[in-house]
């Protein structure tokens, strides 16, 4: 069926075969490639229809039409205002991207008169109708929508939206993968807050909306969060928002209603739930990353701490316990890599938006950026006498930079190929040794000190993903890219290939040292994480298969535990002894490519392509 999206039109069904509607003769394309089905919601500002697109091999996709109400159409001035944020509306879903979890944008377009929104169609149930299906949510459904939802909160505050009206109809649970989208970032909140207070229409949905939309058409990312918090409170109860609110008393009755049904939640979760729902903004949580930092405290397979046998302490207590404390949003593109300083008071990452950030570890702020090098930054590296930071780019320069001031020392000469990937150690004959793998398959060897080149090693098939040199500063560990899936191991005093090590079937993304030196751990694109005797060159175990590319490995200071991470955007903490997995860390939004802990073991940073950065502190055994 073909229907008219002229909305005079008494008879609007139409047979699919038709390009022109048999009861007033309007074109049924839009544009001559959107054609409505269907319709599904009509509001006050608009008709939404379900359609197929002719160019996309008549794939579903959805369709919001501008029709305001007869008070607005019959005064200029709002309509001209309904007009401009229509077209506010249009701009604003172009701006926040093609995010997986919030509907793409296709089309913004006008045609006889009308105007015309092109979207993604999300294919599944939203979940009012999941509730009136099954029932009440438990307590943990509840926490798995808040950290599925909360990181696209913070992706759409970020770049100052807010959404506006959050609740159980507006997020939709897709068929095809089971992740919560975001829908209907539609411009009727703002044009009733705005324009259309004296028809009675409120900014948001009565019973979720919060009292700052309500009275002043105000919202903050706090307002989101507050209409988020309500959503979740009517899932878990089953009950409406009115029915949960005290007006006399000006208090939620959430716990009440539980008790009474005789469900149970975590007092964690609780606790989330009463900041979220507070009235006053400042009351509530400031960010998305707030309440996933106060949520997440990541919860370990086995227990919550652990005692396990270790090489040098068999009593020795691993924290498996890490929450999320700050994440950085200053860079504007994939975010590369990450270092802490062996002082552990700075963090410096690096990004393909072609700067590098210093950072203080404990508080998360940012000290200063180094705009470094005309192309990618694709690696770091710091000297462990905390004063020197060296820099490799895909412009073909390796540069040295004061840790401390930010100002350059020197470019390195002698490289032949993109740098990839960098390592630092105070060795060879008293002096700092700088290693930089690159794109031409060689690895290139600098003293620090004076800049001047020292050798290049060669052999490897493939560029150099990575490089590790361990802590007494005699041996390098290389990883193969491309075609060349081997780690190899040289004596950096006398420039020698020492062994291979030869059972990755994919590149070597990630190479680590562990503090004692023997023992290698790698990861790799053929999904697996293997650890290695590096002293005898002998594969000792391999950890279980991961679910995509592993592309960072990093080994606490105390050598008991492992953290790697992963393309599919998680990290996971291991005991490194035993292999045994101890808990998951899941919330970057993009693949993990670096990862590394504080000389003190209290914290971790991770970089994502998500374009940010992440630190971790582990809480106390």
């Amino acid at each position: 069926m073909s229907y008219c999206l002229n909305p005079h039109c008494q008879k609007p069904e139409n047979p699919e075969t038709v390009n022109f509607c048999q009861h007033c003769g309007s074109r049924l394309q839009l544009k001559d490639r959107y054609r409505a089905l269907r319709q599904i919601g009509e509001g006050g500002f608009g008709r939404t229809f379900i359609a197929e697109d002719a160019d996309r091999l008549n794939a579903k996709c959805l369709i919001k039409q501008f029709l305001p109400l007869p008070q607005v159409q019959q005064k200029p001035g709002l309509l001209e205002k309904a007009r401009e944020m229509f077209a506010h509306e249009a701009y604003q879903l172009l701006q926040l991207g093609n995010h997986s979890q919030i509907p793409t944008l296709f089309a913004d377009l006008e045609q006889e008169g009308c105007l015309y929104l092109v979207q993604e169609f999300i294919d599944g149930q939203n979940l009012l109708e999941e509730l009136q299906d099954r029932g009440h949510f438990t307590g943990e459904e509840i926490e798995a929508i808040l950290l599925d939802l909360l990181p696209v909160l913070q992706y759409i505050h970020d770049r100052d939206v807010i959404h506006r009206d959050i609740k159980p109809e507006n997020i939709i649970r897709r068929r095809s993968d089971g992740k919560l989208v975001l829908i209907d970032f539609g411009v009727a909140k703002q044009l009733s807050g705005s324009v259309l207070l004296k028809t009675g229409t409120k900014l948001g949905t009565e019973g979720y909306a919060p009292i700052e939309q309500l009275r002043g058409g105000k919202a903050y990312p706090a307002s989101d969060i507050y209409s988020l918090g309500v959503t979740c409170m009517h899932l878990l109860t089953g009950e409406e928002p009115d029915r949960l609110y005290d007006p006399m008393n000006g208090r939620w009755l959430w716990r009440e209603e539980l008790m009474q049904k005789g469900i149970s939640i975590g007092p964690r979760l609780g606790r989330v739930l009463d900041k979220m729902l507070q009235e006053w903004v400042s009351d509530r949580y400031g960010s998305a990353t707030e309440v996933i930092s106060d949520l997440y405290w990541a919860m370990p397979v086995t227990a919550t701490s652990a005692t396990l046998p270790t090489n040098n302490n068999p009593a020795t207590t691993i924290s498996q316990t890490w929450k999320c404390v700050h994440t950085l949003t200053s860079h504007s593109n994939y975010v590369i890599g990450v270092v802490i300083s062996p002082d552990n008071r700075t963090l410096v990452s690096c990004s393909y938006d072609k700067t590098i950030k210093v950072w203080e570890l404990k508080t998360g702020s940012l000290h200063g950026s180094i705009k470094a090098h005309t192309r990618w930054v694709s690696c770091i590296a710091i000297s462990p006498d905390n004063q020197i930071l060296a820099s490799g780019s895909l412009d073909n320069t390796v540069k040295l930079w004061h840790l401390g001031s930010g100002n350059p020392i020197r470019t390195l000469e002698g490289l032949s190929g993109y740098a990839i990937s960098l390592a630092m150690s105070p060795t060879l004959r008293g002096n700092k040794i700088l290693a930089g793998g690159t794109f031409d398959k060689t690895i290139n060897l600098w003293d620090v000190d004076t800049g001047n080149p020292i050798g290049v090693l060669k052999g490897h098939t493939g560029y150099i993903e990575t490089l590790a040199i361990a802590p007494d500063g005699d041996t390098l560990a290389s990883g193969g890219g491309f075609d060349d899936h081997t780690i190899k191991l040289w004596d950096l005093n006398a420039g020698n290939l020492i062994g291979t090590l030869a059972k990755h079937t994919a590149s070597v993304r990630a190479v680590a040292f562990t503090p004692d030196g023997k023992t290698l751990v790698s990861g790799s694109e053929d999904q697996t994480i293997k650890i290695w005797d590096a002293t005898r060159g002998s594969l000792v175990r391999t950890l279980p298969k991961q679910a995509d590319w592993v592309q960072a490995v990093a080994i606490h200071p105390n050598g008991n535990l492992l953290a790697t991470g992963s393309r599919d955007s998680t990290i996971n903490l291991w005991h490194l002894e035993t292999g045994q997995l101890l808990t998951t860390l899941k919330w970057h939004a993009a693949a993990v490519t670096s990862l590394a802990f504080s000389p003190d073991g209290l914290y971790l940073a991770s970089a994502s392509w998500d374009k940010t950065v992440k630190i971790w502190q582990a809480e106390e055994s």
